[in-house]
């Protein structure tokens, strides 16, 4: 979107805003489902492929307020019943369109420290924002409240303020938690424990917070320093952060508590365990896993040639196999990193693409190319072991599957051939092994995911995990909704022991 655009947009939503502004007390729900839904500003395509910067640009006031005004403060609240922390959305809501951001703000914090992060990556589509009743009055759910992108509006509105409020910090209780991971379940865990009055460490094994949200996620889509301010906040509340420390090699996860002292730990450390097709080739140079391509650039900085310590393979043509939302993330990366072409190589079609939409929209306004029905048999080398090029199948779909997909089917004799110099794999990732091999007692699943009860305890007492470690590779939300089970847990069962002490 140009400048012009972006004015003209503006402009519009000034309008609207004086026009139903002054009619807001009376309003009815059939008057506010017709106020016009407001486009999320964008970088041009042809400009953001050159550069990391973000590419939603956020609303400004006047699109905020607009699209607050367009939600019907519904009695039921299913929105808030399908969200996985339970923020109270028509309350916060409420409070942009009376222009009371700060409020705003202070409501989201009551259930959530991460709201830029949340705005930007969460997929509402599927989740609060399903079942918005905007969306089904109109029957276009594309067209429900934007409740994320007014998460991420009222976050930047506080942060651009200069002042981010700090959340209330009960007293001292002398209870010590440990938190290993600071991916987002850690954060949240962290986040509610100390509020609560107990010192929080958060263990982390990289030399950076943030988890998945900063190795996994790129630049362009939820900037570092949007991370590096949501975790500032935890800091300014008390939370210690010992970083480079690998809880399972530099300490044992039974010495926090046997020899350190800590009166609970939460295990958050994810789904880093990148998985492979097992397919021939795959050992070849210039093959990657999503996982370290990601990290490569996300973390360490590699698309800074000159500065960076860590070399990024150069590409001009890449192949992506797979649909999530890691395979838009690896495509559209490789494409800013300088790649010619990128194709994205699927076995089913774009209806069954766990990719939000609106990523599968930017990629394909980027020029990224979309290969569906279709999937690598073998990775084809020339002479010095690097890749020239892949076999492909072609697929048809048959009946559903466990997934509720329908079952990618091989078409028998379809071969080609693809040329490609790069193949970055994006099939999903496994358990992180350390903490289960390290740990002898702890109870895992056949994959390695730690088996926990409904409050997110292990199998060992004072235990306590959650996110991608317990659910496999999933959402950023998903993650952070056990992570308040799991501290709520916790705070129930360290509050009860103060009792009995007393």
């Amino acid at each position: 979107m140009n400048t012009e655009s972006k004015e003209v947009l503006s402009e519009r939503a000034k309008e609207l805003l004086v026009m139903y502004l002054e009619k807001a007390p009376t309003l009815k729900p059939k008057e506010r489902a017709q106020i016009p839904a407001m486009e999320m500003p964008v970088q041009e395509p042809e400009e953001r492929i050159h550069n990391l910067d973000e590419v939603a640009l956020g609303y400004t006031m006047e699109e905020a307020r607009v699209e607050a005004l367009r939600c019907l403060q519904c009695v039921k609240r299913q929105c808030v019943d399908h969200c996985p922390i339970k923020i109270d959305i028509p309350r916060f809501i409420g409070q942009i369109a009376s222009g009371e951001f700060q409020i705003a703000a202070d409501i989201i914090k009551e259930s959530s420290l991460l709201p830029a992060v949340c705005g930007r990556v969460c997929p509402q589509e599927v989740q609060c924002q399903s079942e918005c009743t905007v969306g089904k009055a109109i029957k276009n759910m594309d067209k429900a409240v934007a409740i994320g992108r007014l998460e991420r509006f009222v976050a930047d509105w506080e942060r651009m303020q200069g002042h981010v409020s700090i959340p209330e910090v009960k007293p001292e209780t002398g209870k010590k938690v440990a938190v290993v991971g600071s991916g987002p379940a850690g954060l949240v865990v962290a986040a509610d424990c100390r509020r609560e009055g107990h010192h929080v460490t958060i263990f982390e094994a990289l030399h950076k917070p943030g988890g998945v949200l900063r190795y996994g996620i790129p630049e362009f889509r939820l900037p570092n320093d949007i991370i590096d301010r949501e975790v500032e906040v935890l800091a300014k509340m008390g939370v210690e952060f010992r970083m480079n420390y690998v809880v399972g090699r530099t300490r044992k996860l039974t010495d926090l508590i046997e020899k350190d002292g800590y009166d609970a730990v939460f295990v958050g450390t994810g789904a880093g365990l990148p998985l492979f097709m097992g397919i021939e080739g795959e050992n070849l140079v210039g093959v990657f896993s999503a996982n370290e391509y990601l990290t490569r650039a996300n973390l360490m900085h590699a698309y800074e040639r000159e500065k960076a310590d860590t070399p990024i393979y150069p590409s001009k043509k890449v192949a992506v196999l797979g649909g999530g939302n890691v395979a838009m993330d690896s495509s559209r990366m490789a494409k800013r990193l300088g790649a010619e072409k990128v194709y994205v190589v699927y076995r089913r079609t774009e209806t069954e693409m766990p990719a939000r939409k609106e990523e599968v929209a930017h990629a394909k306004e980027e020029g990224i190319e979309f290969h569906f029905l279709q999937n690598a048999k073998r990775i084809l080398g020339d002479e010095n072991g690097k890749v020239k090029a892949i076999e492909c199948l072609r697929y048809e779909l048959g009946e559903p599957d466990s997934s509720g997909r329908r079952r990618p089917v091989e078409i028998p004799n379809s071969e080609f051939i693809m040329e490609v110099d790069t193949v970055i794999v994006a099939i999903g990732n496994g358990s992180n092994p350390l903490i289960s091999q390290t740990t002898p007692d702890m109870k895992v699943t056949k994959r390695g995911n730690i088996v926990v009860d409904e409050t997110q305890q292990t199998s060992m007492k004072r235990i306590f995990a959650g996110g991608d470690i317990v659910l496999g590779a999933a959402t950023v939300i998903l993650a952070m909704g056990e992570g308040r089970r799991a501290a709520a847990a916790i705070n129930k069962m360290l509050a009860e022991e103060s009792v009995k002490e007393m």
